[in-house]
């Protein structure tokens, strides 16, 4: 059984997709000439389009200082650009209105993906100073645009008209998309509730960087320091070593640090054997911004609550998740509701069965105590151990960093759809870590150029994501430029990387996600790429990791990383049966943040949280999921999806695009699996479209008929298959 990605998600920039609408790509004709720039951006490295393959971003030119610059003046031009749009006396035609959008906003875009990027990956004190200095401005920059009454009115003009318009089936979806950021954005509102709207989006967007920088330093903060080596037992030889590196990275020799992973339950809980020792980190990790110090966020959430759900009624919706779904394929909170309430049952009664197990197994050893969620995780590895035989320790040495990338990710990319790769060590990264490749089409002709950056960094948000700095559009002439980002445990020096299973998946999901966007086949910047539905986003990324196990794919990277051998076959039918093992764990965690979000987001305008905490065990008491050996995924206080990145009412989307995932592949199988005919339909029919087409739609011509949700069901071993015998 798949492991839904507990830390997966694609990267959502401080830019609302409104503003990535008009900021998308520029065309040279666009871009203002250096000399009329001010004198500090004349030797500034982001002013000018990059010269490297693929316009890659200059990082080897880079340095802190040039953002803000950059992003100010790209901030100025676009609004230059925009003012001359909005101003023609011409009338409005598709192309002096809508295609013209499409191309302003060149050095704004070029500069946020690079500063995103590192800020992100790889941030440091100047870089997150920046950010709280300029996400308001980008704030403002959005409402500037959006609120604009002449530009909105030319817009309208050809919405209303786009019947009877001689436009392609793609430029009459981008004249609706356009039409629904304004509406969405506020511009039909009175001038009043513009003004206040305008104040709503400036206190979010400093809320949010203020909450992404508490929960960074908070998540560092955190970590588990420990005095002797005799606390680590139960940890191999390397991970101790690699924990004693961690202390010395921070200037504590001789002691060992044990860093947080952004989810409540941490990794080293399935192996620390001292119960004291792994109550320690548990409770560091679900108290880490909520303790009273300068990293707590909860007056911050409770008051980006607010926010939103006053914004969503300025905009006449009874809440955020009403307004926040209305364009998703959802529709509405009662169909995401209804979704995860309809998992829930079966999920806990698993789960129950799962805790029983484990009281057993901690009875029969003479324990004396009731399981508690920081238990969960070490008696959970004791019992699958005892009924599958399968130790974490044992399969980890098959699944080395390098080998899965290049053989199983890769190879899967291959055989799917032809797919290439030639790392290339020429183009500048932002960390040493970084690796990148070359894509090449089945075709022989460049498709895409990759970045990969694998490894936890205290200066790193947690978490994995995808993300890019050059979308392709036909319109620009450009292709794509995509990377990931994770945060696997670094060995030692002269040590291999070898990931667990769940690192294996984290690197097919992600990657799934860059396919979406290295295949895009589309006009224009607005639908490129991952530029789709929030609860659509996550279907490539999922639907790609069921190649992880398929049994051709699996043998070509499962090889000891040192004698090669491939992983025998009792191992491998191990973790073939050990699929379903824990799922009523893992499906009950990821039902209580995803209803967790949901709760904060359907409180309607006016509300006043008074107590994060008491709200957080009444919403999942509501929902049935108050169970205290299984905390949420993330308790609200450090939710990033939700309050720092772009998830908010939208986590059910994992669960949303699950049912797509596993639907999709129950059609590849019953058409023949790993096949490069089934993986050029799926890319002509899906990767390639970007946002052309509505979401279900381009399922629905895909599969021949709508998702059922069985097939998640059965994947997740809460449902009998029926084709088993």
């Amino acid at each position: 059984m798949k492991q839904l990605h507990r830390i997966s998600r694609v990267r959502a920039t401080v830019l609302s997709s409104a503003v990535l609408v008009a900021g998308a790509c520029a065309t040279p004709s666009t871009i203002v000439n250096p000399a009329s720039a001010p004198a500090s951006l004349a030797s500034n490295p982001l002013f000018v389009e990059s010269t490297l393959p693929y316009h890659a971003p200059r990082f080897d030119l880079i340095r802190n200082e040039h953002y803000q610059p950059a992003l100010e003046e790209g901030m100025r031009q676009q609004l230059s650009e925009i003012d001359v749009i909005a101003k023609q006396m011409q009338p409005p035609t598709f192309e002096n209105t809508i295609e013209a959008m499409e191309r302003t906003g060149g050095l704004l875009t070029r500069s946020n993906n690079a500063f995103q990027a590192v800020v992100g990956a790889n941030t440091n004190d100047t870089l997150q100073k920046i950010d709280e200095a300029t996400s308001p401005k980008l704030a403002a920059h959005s409402d500037a645009i959006y609120l604009n009454d002449q530009l909105y009115g030319r817009v309208k003009s050809l919405y209303d008209r786009r019947g009877s318009s001689n436009l392609t089936p793609e430029q009459k979806s981008l004249i609706e998309r356009y039409n629904r950021d304004f509406v969405r954005a506020g511009a039909q509102l009175s001038e009043a509730d513009k003004i206040r709207m305008r104040a709503l989006n400036q206190e979010q967007s400093k809320l949010r960087t203020d909450f992404t920088r508490k929960l960074l330093a908070g998540t560092k903060v955190g970590a588990l320091v420990v005095d002797n080596a005799s606390d680590l037992a139960g940890l191999t030889d390397a991970e101790i070593q690699a924990a004693a590196d961690a202390a010395k990275q921070r200037g504590l020799t001789g002691k060992w640090v044990l860093s947080l992973q952004n989810t409540t339950q941490q990794p080293a809980q399935a192996e620390l054997k001292n119960r004291s020792v792994r109550q320690k980190l548990f409770e560091l990790s679900t108290m880490r911004t909520s303790r009273g110090d300068s990293n707590d966020t909860r007056s911050t959430i409770r008051r980006m609550a607010e926010l939103r759900a006053e914004q969503a009624k300025l905009l006449g919706f009874p809440t955020w998740a009403a307004y926040s779904l209305d364009d998703q394929g959802a529709k509405n909170p009662d169909n995401a509701i209804k979704l995860l309430t309809d998992v829930v049952a079966p999920a806990t009664a698993r789960a129950r069965e799962e805790i029983n197990d484990m009281q057993k197994l901690i009875d029969a050893q003479g324990g004396g105590f009731k399981l508690q969620p920081w238990d969960y995780q070490y008696y959970a590895e004791q019992v699958r151990k005892a009924k599958y035989d399968l130790d974490e320790s044992q399969i980890k040495p098959y699944f080395e960093l390098n080998s899965v990338l290049q053989n199983g990710v890769f190879y899967a990319a291959n055989k799917l759809y032809g797919l290439t790769f030639k790392e290339r060590h020429d183009i500048p990264v932002w960390h040493p870590d970084v690796r990148t490749f070359d894509v090449v089409d089945a075709n022989g002709q460049p498709l895409a150029l990759f970045y990969a950056d694998y490894f936890k960094r205290d200066n790193k948000q947690g978490g994995a994501w995808m993300s890019s700095f050059v979308d392709q559009a036909r319109l620009t002439g450009k292709n794509p430029v995509v990377y990931n980002v994770a945060n696997f445990a670094k060995p030692v020096a002269g040590q291999p990387a070898l990931l667990t299973y769940d690192d294996v998946s984290t690197m097919f999901h992600e990657f799934g996600h860059a396919l979406h966007g290295m295949f895009s086949s589309v006009q224009y910047p607005r639908f490129s790429g991952t530029n789709v539905p929030r609860d659509f986003v996550e279907f490539p990324s999922q639907f790609n990791e069921h190649w992880a196990l398929e049994p051709s794919v699996f043998a070509n990277y499962a090889k000891h990383y040192q004698t090669g051998a491939s992983m025998p076959a009792e191992l491998v039918n191990k973790i073939k049966q050990a699929r379903s093992f824990n799922q009523g764990f893992t499906t009950t965690e990821l039902m209580g943040a995803s209803l967790l979000d949901l709760a904060w987001h359907t409180l309607p305008a006016g509300t006043q949280v008074a107590d994060v905490d008491a709200f957080e065990q009444n919403a999942l008491r509501r929902y049935n999921l108050l169970i205290p050996e299984i905390p949420p995924r993330y308790r609200s206080p450090y939710f990033a999806h939700i309050w720092g990145g772009g998830y908010s009412a939208g986590y059910y989307a994992y669960t949303w695009s699950e049912v797509l995932d596993d639907d999709a592949y129950a059609w590849f199988v019953e058409h023949g699996g790993l096949t490069r005919d089934n993986g050029l339909r799926f890319r002509d029919m899906i990767l390639s479209r970007g946002g052309t087409e509505d979401a279900a739609t381009l399922y629905r011509n895909f599969r021949g008929r709508d998702p059922s949700v069985d097939a998640l069901l059965i994947e997740r071993g809460l449902k009998a298959d029926p084709t088993t015998k």
